[in-house]
Protein backbone atom coordinates (compact mmCIF):
# COMPACT_ATOMS: atom_id res chain seq x y z
CA UNK A 1 0.00 0.00 0.00
CA UNK A 2 1.34 3.34 -0.98
CA UNK A 3 0.22 6.73 0.01
CA UNK A 4 -0.36 9.67 -1.64
CA UNK A 5 -0.84 13.02 0.27
CA UNK A 6 -1.92 16.12 -2.09
CA UNK A 7 -1.54 19.25 -0.42
CA UNK A 8 -2.94 22.57 -2.02
CA UNK A 9 -0.70 26.01 -0.63
CA UNK A 10 -1.78 27.80 2.33
CA UNK A 11 -3.65 31.12 1.70
CA UNK A 12 -1.15 33.05 -0.10
CA UNK A 13 -1.39 37.13 -0.63
CA UNK A 14 -2.40 39.08 -3.34
CA UNK A 15 -0.01 42.16 -4.14
CA UNK A 16 -0.08 44.47 -6.55
CA UNK A 17 2.28 44.53 -9.29
CA UNK A 18 4.36 41.21 -7.75
CA UNK A 19 3.98 38.32 -10.31
CA UNK A 20 1.61 35.31 -9.56
CA UNK A 21 4.70 32.77 -8.97
CA UNK A 22 6.12 35.48 -6.02
CA UNK A 23 3.16 35.72 -3.94
CA UNK A 24 3.98 34.92 -0.16
CA UNK A 25 1.85 33.56 2.19
CA UNK A 26 -0.48 35.21 4.59
CA UNK A 27 0.05 35.42 8.44
CA UNK A 28 -2.89 32.91 8.46
CA UNK A 29 -1.17 30.96 5.14
CA UNK A 30 2.05 30.26 7.63
CA UNK A 31 0.01 28.97 10.65
CA UNK A 32 -2.61 26.69 8.10
CA UNK A 33 0.63 25.55 6.55
CA UNK A 34 2.14 23.96 9.84
CA UNK A 35 -0.90 23.12 10.91
CA UNK A 36 -1.16 20.61 7.69
CA UNK A 37 2.08 19.20 8.59
CA UNK A 38 1.14 18.76 12.33
CA UNK A 39 -2.47 16.98 11.18
CA UNK A 40 -0.05 14.85 7.91
CA UNK A 41 1.81 13.63 11.35
CA UNK A 42 -0.53 12.71 13.72
CA UNK A 43 -2.49 10.93 11.36
CA UNK A 44 1.16 8.59 10.88
CA UNK A 45 2.29 9.86 7.27
CA UNK A 46 5.72 10.46 7.21
CA UNK A 47 6.41 11.51 3.45
CA UNK A 48 10.03 9.89 1.42
CA UNK A 49 9.46 12.27 -1.29
CA UNK A 50 7.76 15.45 -1.49
CA UNK A 51 7.37 16.98 -4.85
CA UNK A 52 6.43 20.64 -4.89
CA UNK A 53 6.25 23.79 -7.42
CA UNK A 54 8.82 26.58 -7.44
CA UNK A 55 6.46 29.44 -6.27
CA UNK A 56 6.93 31.02 -3.28
CA UNK A 57 3.42 29.90 -1.41
CA UNK A 58 4.41 26.24 -2.45
CA UNK A 59 7.74 26.37 -1.15
CA UNK A 60 7.06 28.06 1.82
CA UNK A 61 3.86 25.74 2.48
CA UNK A 62 6.15 22.46 2.29
CA UNK A 63 9.35 24.16 4.43
CA UNK A 64 6.19 24.69 7.14
CA UNK A 65 4.96 21.83 6.71
CA UNK A 66 7.67 19.27 6.53
CA UNK A 67 10.44 21.13 8.50
CA UNK A 68 13.67 18.80 7.62
CA UNK A 69 12.54 17.20 4.91
CA UNK A 70 14.28 17.09 1.34
CA UNK A 71 11.62 19.08 -0.94
CA UNK A 72 12.10 18.48 -4.77
CA UNK A 73 10.77 21.49 -6.51
CA UNK A 74 9.10 20.75 -9.73
CA UNK A 75 8.95 23.57 -12.05
CA UNK A 76 6.07 21.50 -13.57
CA UNK A 77 3.36 21.67 -11.40
CA UNK A 78 3.12 25.48 -11.67
CA UNK A 79 -0.04 25.97 -13.62
CA UNK A 80 -0.03 21.99 -14.21
CA UNK A 81 -3.37 19.81 -15.10
CA UNK A 82 -4.57 16.66 -13.52
CA UNK A 83 -2.61 14.37 -16.00
CA UNK A 84 0.08 16.41 -15.95
CA UNK A 85 0.42 16.31 -11.97
CA UNK A 86 -0.26 12.14 -12.17
CA UNK A 87 2.98 11.84 -14.54
CA UNK A 88 5.23 13.30 -12.19
CA UNK A 89 3.74 10.93 -9.80
CA UNK A 90 4.41 8.12 -12.08
CA UNK A 91 8.12 8.67 -11.58
CA UNK A 92 8.67 8.30 -8.39
CA UNK A 93 10.86 6.02 -6.65
CA UNK A 94 9.30 2.72 -6.56
CA UNK A 95 10.60 2.61 -3.09
CA UNK A 96 8.54 5.11 -2.00
CA UNK A 97 5.86 4.18 0.25
CA UNK A 98 4.12 7.95 1.37
CA UNK A 99 4.81 10.76 -1.59
CA UNK A 100 3.67 14.50 -1.03
CA UNK A 101 2.80 16.68 -4.12
CA UNK A 102 2.56 20.15 -2.87
CA UNK A 103 0.41 22.56 -5.41
CA UNK A 104 -2.04 24.92 -6.59
CA UNK A 105 -5.93 24.32 -7.63
CA UNK A 106 -7.24 23.75 -9.77
CA UNK A 107 -5.05 20.98 -10.63
CA UNK A 108 -4.35 19.44 -6.98
CA UNK A 109 -8.36 19.47 -6.12
CA UNK A 110 -9.28 17.47 -9.78
CA UNK A 111 -6.20 15.22 -9.05
CA UNK A 112 -7.67 13.87 -5.70
CA UNK A 113 -10.59 13.86 -7.36
CA UNK A 114 -9.81 12.05 -10.11
CA UNK A 115 -7.65 9.54 -8.01
CA UNK A 116 -10.33 8.64 -5.09
CA UNK A 117 -13.78 10.11 -6.28
CA UNK A 118 -15.61 12.39 -3.75
CA UNK A 119 -17.68 15.47 -3.21
CA UNK A 120 -15.08 18.07 -1.16
CA UNK A 121 -13.99 21.42 -1.90
CA UNK A 122 -10.35 22.36 -1.25
CA UNK A 123 -9.42 25.47 0.21
CA UNK A 124 -6.07 26.95 0.33
CA UNK A 125 -3.66 24.69 3.11
CA UNK A 126 -5.84 20.96 2.59
CA UNK A 127 -4.92 18.21 1.96
CA UNK A 128 -6.23 14.81 0.61
CA UNK A 129 -4.43 11.27 1.65
CA UNK A 130 -5.21 8.74 -0.52
CA UNK A 131 -4.44 5.11 -0.27
CA UNK A 132 -3.06 3.46 -3.56
CA UNK A 133 -2.53 -0.42 -4.64
CA UNK A 134 -0.75 -0.32 -7.93
CA UNK A 135 3.34 1.09 -8.19
CA UNK A 136 3.21 5.20 -8.41
CA UNK A 137 4.24 4.29 -12.57
CA UNK A 138 0.96 2.12 -13.21
CA UNK A 139 -1.10 5.28 -11.29
CA UNK A 140 -4.52 5.78 -12.97
CA UNK A 141 -7.58 7.63 -12.32
CA UNK A 142 -9.78 6.17 -9.83
CA UNK A 143 -7.46 3.59 -7.98
CA UNK A 144 -7.23 5.70 -5.05
CA UNK A 145 -9.39 5.22 -2.25
CA UNK A 146 -9.43 8.48 0.15
CA UNK A 147 -8.19 7.77 3.74
CA UNK A 148 -7.87 11.14 5.02
CA UNK A 149 -8.51 14.83 4.40
CA UNK A 150 -8.00 18.05 6.38
CA UNK A 151 -8.75 21.52 5.76
CA UNK A 152 -8.03 24.65 7.79
CA UNK A 153 -10.96 26.59 9.70
CA UNK A 154 -12.88 28.85 7.29
CA UNK A 155 -12.07 33.13 7.37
Amino acid sequence: MRTLIVLRHAKAAHVPGLADRERPLTDRGERDAKRAGEEIRAAGFVPDVVLCSPAVRTRRTAELAFPGVEVSYERDIYQAYPDELLELVRRCDPEAATVVLCGHNPGVHELALGLAGGDYGFRPGSFAAIAVESPWEELSPGEGRLISRWAPEKD
